[in-house]
C-alpha cells in the first residue's frame, strides 16, 4: 500500500483470484501471498493512473494470476 499508483490494484486482483483459486481447491493457502508478491514483481506500477489505466492494470493482473496458475 505504501508503494501507492496501481500497486493496490494489482494486490487486490491477485488476491482476490488466488483466493478464488484456493476456495476451489486448486491451490495451496500458503501460495496466496507467492502468487500476489509475483504479480507486484511483474506488473507495471503506474504512479499517476487514470481510471482506464487501473482497469487496464487490474485486467493484466487477472490474466497474469491466471495465466501462473493454469493446470491448477
Amino acid at each position: 500500500m505504501n508503494e501507492g499508483g496501481t500497486a493496490p490494484c494489482i494486490l487486490n486482483a491477485a488476491n482476490e483470484v488466488a483466493v478464488d483459486k484456493f476456495l476451489k481447491g486448486n491451490i495451496k493457502f500458503s501460495e496466496i501471498p507467492e502468487l500476489i508478491k509475483k504479480a507486484l514483481n511483474k506488473i507495471e506500477n503506474h504512479r499517476m493512473p487514470d481510471l482506464q489505466t487501473i482497469f487496464e492494470c487490474d485486467d493484466e493482473t487477472r490474466k497474469y494470476v491466471e495465466e501462473l496458475t493454469a493446470g491448477s
